[in-house]
């Protein structure tokens, strides 16, 4: 360990997590995180660490950067994404901040703050002259705070590793499984007429009322009685609701969002299935009910993709050694838990095959706040823990 700490040094991580914040990577900028890219790819290349970068569309790009080892052992990514959510009313969100032990700015843990942590890993491994027996790799990627581009082009390009870090904040925290995630809108359609003839129109109010009623009898205890070791039960949230023009106008529409999350080893198709036998279920009973369900737009995800769970068994050996370096990096073992959002880690699972971990540094809480900030003491021994699970994992 002592080798590696020698190359890790606090202020300089300060300074690229800084650096990293000043760079704009949120929606509405030109080639959005391309800059971004370009940066780690320049520093990479004056540590003398081979780094590529690969075009998605629109002028946005990916960063990868490779670490070979001899090839006796298993290989190792290290990954997470290089876009932001916009300022909203952060002020000054692009100036790193430091207040006591927090740096604050737009991106700081979500995620530049633990992509700093994985750079650095990489660069104290090649500083200090050590020789993995696999490849660790790097790679930041594009839009997952939309529709994850950049992770399904890697996947689409052949990219492959024995297994996966994404470093969302865990709070440093091993999290083995994470649920699925989509966004379903119904629209009930009813007949708008005066208030003054009620009885001549249909209240699409009304339809959807039935419709939550049928959720909280039927579906709802469903779920609640699907249960995974780590995740917990499967959930169903209604978002939004909006019907109407006037009191005194019998409501023609009305649409209900719902945000639906799955656990591992639930099958999309049934999840879908479910939602139309219902419609299908209040149709027979009330010939004037009438109701579309769709993915809503902002959850569409390219031809063929999904926001599908993930899990990694509890004792899998990149489990093994991120607990191995947690200790000896950070004298703690770290909580083996779930992740409450959604992740890459979902489609490195699904759809490369890659046993994946989520674990990085900070407070998930924060993301996205006005006050978004990660820990400074955790940036160094954050770096440390990944280098070392390269270390244990891709060992000879």
């Amino acid at each position: 360990m002592a080798k590696l700490s020698a190359h890790l040094n606090e202020e300089e991580m300060v300074r690229l997590v800084s650096d990293l914040i000043a760079i704009p990577s949120y929606p509405g900028i030109e080639n959005q995180e391309t800059r971004v890219a370009e940066f780690i790819h320049d520093l990479f290349t004056k540590e003398g660490i081979p780094s590529e970068l690969i075009h998605v569309q629109d002028g946005r790009t990916n960063v990868t950067a490779v670490l070979k080892g001899s090839g006796s052992g298993k290989s190792l990514l290290l990954t997470g994404h290089t876009d932001t959510v916009p300022p909203y009313d952060m002020k000054d969100a692009l100036i790193a901040k430091r207040q006591e032990d927090k740096l604050i700015g737009r991106g700081s843990v979500d995620m530049k703050g633990p992509l700093a942590c994985m750079i650095m890993a990489m660069v104290a491994l090649k500083r200090a002259g050590i020789k993995l027996g696999g490849d660790l790799k790097f790679a930041g990627v594009i839009d997952e705070e939309e529709k994850s581009l950049g992770t399904i082009d890697l996947l689409e390009k052949g990219f492959k590793t024995d297994g996966a870090i994404v470093g969302e904040p865990s709070n440093s925290d091993i999290c083995l499984a994470h649920r699925g995630l989509e966004w379903l809108e119904f629209e009930f359609i009813g007949k708008a007429v005066h208030g003054g003839k009620q009885k001549e129109g249909i209240n699409a109010i009304v339809k959807a009322s039935n419709f939550i009623q049928l959720m909280e009898t039927k579906i709802i205890p469903q779920l609640d009685r699907r249960v995974h070791p780590v995740t917990g039960t499967s959930t169903m949230n209604y978002g939004t609701i909006t019907g109407g023009t006037q009191p005194s106008t019998v409501p023609g529409s009305c649409t209900l969002t719902i945000d639906r999350r799955w656990i591992p080893g639930e099958q999309y198709e049934r999840i879908l299935h479910e939602y139309e036998d219902a419609l299908a279920e209040l149709k027979a009973k009330d010939p004037e009910f009438k109701c579309t369900m769709k993915v809503m737009d902002v959850s569409v995800m390219k031809k063929g993709y999904i926001h599908e769970a993930m899990e990694i068994e509890g004792n899998h050996p990149l489990v093994t050694a991120l607990v191995q370096a947690s200790e000896i990096a950070a004298g703690r073992t770290p909580e083996k838990t779930f992740f409450p959002a959604w992740s890459d880690g979902g489609l490195l699972d699904s759809y490369g095959d890659i046993q994946t971990i989520v674990f990085g540094p900070g407070d998930l809480e924060a993301a996205h706040s006005k006050d978004e900030f990660i820990s400074i003491k955790q940036l160094v021994p954050s770096a440390l823990i990944y280098a070392l699970t390269a270390c244990h994992f891709c060992r000879d």
